[in-house]
């Protein structure tokens, strides 16, 4: 009842007077009445109904018309529901602006593609991987700008479980995974996602897993034909049998470096084994490892010490010296007879540096970004000549990293080289020597 009653009350007044009229001045009198207030109804409703199209069509430019009576009700509601849709809309707004800035910053690669397989959006991450730019290709058919024909079988298929690997058609050094998933209402994303590190670590995983194998499988093979051989000749000479237990033995110990090397790995990769910082004397540790060099070389080579420094380093005595002693120990292996090798540790710009510096063959420039690498090897048939294990230098970047230093390579193809293990400042103690040095083992750290 609470529209009705204000044009109903309007309605009885206009009809008592009509009457009064009639009554009074008789029925031509009443009939004018009502004549001119229908015509007064009218053109007042026309008028509202003018200022309310005018509204209507430019709501944000025209004033909300102002009246009394029913026409100022409808008005005011319509204007609250303005007020109401204006907030819903800038609602809607704003999240469609708070997505879109989302979708821009998502490092993957996204495009929105129609029913006809047209690009209806994409982000930045999309021109990087596929080369494709929203303003610019906005309506274009992804068929016509990618073209690789197992990219078109991909989208033929409409397989929404199936993820298609592929190298990227603007960067062959990117490889993606791309994956179409629908949405809307025949709608379909089209996402670009960089696996370029995942592919990189699997590789390294599968060659990691030959490399193993390939390594153990020689030594394993030399062992079993001698203990055939054995088996079959009980009675060869004393001579030729300690040639063969010899051997057997040599292949075993090789063997057994590689296991303990890549149990060292191992630990060293471990996220729960935290470095324990102590005390470790360089200098000491740089006169342990001269005599370890002299040790191994066994006279073949000049070896020399420089101490410019008497500065102890904080960290874990066993894992430095295992890095330090692979350098020393490859610097020996890989140095021909008659080679000098020279051990030095010294402060550079507020920084330790232990290097190790060589008069060997040296290294291609091309080769020294991936000897870190495990198993990579330079000369892979003088590497098993020397006894190396091929994680020798895994193992120091592996400890450098750990303790925030860094292994830097110098080397001249037919001069030499020179590693340098590089400790921050942080990491340096000035002061009464209080470190100590634990006896190197028999053997020597694996090369790499």
């Amino acid at each position: 009842m609470g529209f009705w009653w204000r044009p109903l009350s309007v309605l009885a007044s206009v009809l008592l007077v009509a009457l009064a009229l009639w009554a009074g001045s008789g029925w031509v009198a009443a009939l004018g009445f009502l004549a001119g207030i229908q015509a007064f109804v009218m053109t007042r409703r026309l008028w509202q109904e003018f200022r309310l199209a005018r509204w209507l069509e430019n709501p944000d430019e025209v004033e909300p018309p102002d009246a009394t009576g029913t026409w100022g009700d409808i008005f005011y509601r319509l204007q609250k529901l303005q007020k109401r849709q204006k907030a819903s809309r800038g609602q809607l707004t704003s999240a469609l602006e708070q997505f879109e800035h989302a979708a821009m910053a998502v490092p993957d690669g996204m495009v929105i593609l129609n029913a006809s397989e047209q690009i209806e959006w994409c982000n930045p991450a999309s021109r990087k991987f596929m080369g494709l730019d929203c303003e610019r290709d906005r309506g274009q058919f992804v068929r016509y700008l990618l073209r690789q024909a197992h990219f078109l079988d991909f989208l033929d298929a409409a397989d929404y479980s199936r993820r298609l690997v592929c190298k990227s058609p603007v960067n062959r050094e990117l490889t993606l995974s791309l994956q179409l998933v629908p949405f809307g209402e025949s709608q379909k994303l089209l996402v670009a996602r960089d696996i370029t590190d995942l592919e990189r670590v699997d590789a390294m995983r599968r060659d990691f897993i030959a490399n193993v194998s390939h390594e153990l499988r020689t030594p394993l093979t030399v062992v079993g034909g001698f203990v055939e051989t054995l088996a079959e000749a009980p009675d060869l000479p004393p001579s030729e049998s300690r040639r063969y237990f010899d051997l057997m033995l040599d292949h075993t110990r090789r063997m057994q470096r590689l296991l303990d090397d890549l149990l060292t790995l191992s630990r060293l990769e471990s996220a729960d084994h935290a470095v324990k910082d102590e005390g470790v004397n360089v200098p000491e540790l740089a006169q342990a490892l001269k005599a370890e060099a002299e040790s191994l070389s066994r006279g073949r080579h000049r070896i020399g010490l420089q101490l410019d420094s008497g500065a102890l380093l904080k960290g874990n005595l066993q894992e430095i010296r295992s890095a330090l002693g692979n350098l020393v120990s490859n610097a020996v292996r890989y140095t021909p007879e008659g080679g000098e090798i020279t051990l030095a540790w010294r402060e550079r710009a507020g920084e330790g540096v232990f290097s190790v510096t060589d008069t060997g063959e040296g290294i291609a420039a091309e080769h020294i970004p991936r000897l870190t690498e495990r198993f990579y090897r330079v000369d892979r048939s003088r590497s098993r000549e020397t006894g190396g294990t091929g994680l020798g230098l895994a193992i120091v970047k592996h400890v450098l990293t750990r303790h925030g230093a860094r292994l830097e390579i110098l080397s001249t193809p037919g001069k030499g080289s020179t590693f340098s293990a590089v400790f921050p400042a942080s990491r340096l103690q000035h002061g009464p020597e209080s470190g100590t040095v634990i006896p190197f083992p028999e053997r020597g750290q694996a090369a790499g």
